[in-house]
């Protein structure tokens, strides 16, 4: 599977951006996908997960209620809906495939999109 992210820029903070995350493959339905992020000197974290048929969802704790991932099987592709948009929220988005479960280890990513937010 190949992951193409796209989406990202610089917003000023509240406002919002859509990531959006295509897949190659024919077999994109039987994939947990996840959303992750890499902000400047810090780890990469998890954002964002979504199950095979889009039925469950989970968030980290500092996205929720302002971040939405979705997903459209018939199109390959995942996506993640920014809202209230904080500079704290600056970072690479990588876009990631293949876990079994949505806490799992991802198999497939993609190769990052920049999200700046200014104050």
């Amino acid at each position: 599977v190949q992951l193409q992210a796209s989406g990202g820029g610089l917003v000023q903070a509240g406002g919002s951006l859509r990531l959006s995350c295509a897949a190659s493959g024919r077999t994109f339905s039987s994939y947990v996908m996840g959303w992750f992020r890499q902000a400047p000197g810090k780890e990469r974290e998890s954002v964002a997960a979504i199950s095979r048929q889009g039925i469950t969802t989970r968030y980290a704790d500092s996205v929720k209620g302002r971040f939405t991932i979705s997903r459209d099987n018939a199109k390959n592709t995942v996506y993640l809906q920014m809202n209230s948009l904080k500079p704290e929220d600056t970072a690479v988005y990588y876009c990631a495939a293949g876990a079994t479960t949505m806490t799992g280890v991802y198999d497939y990513w993609g190769q990052g999109t920049l999200v700046t937010v200014s104050s």
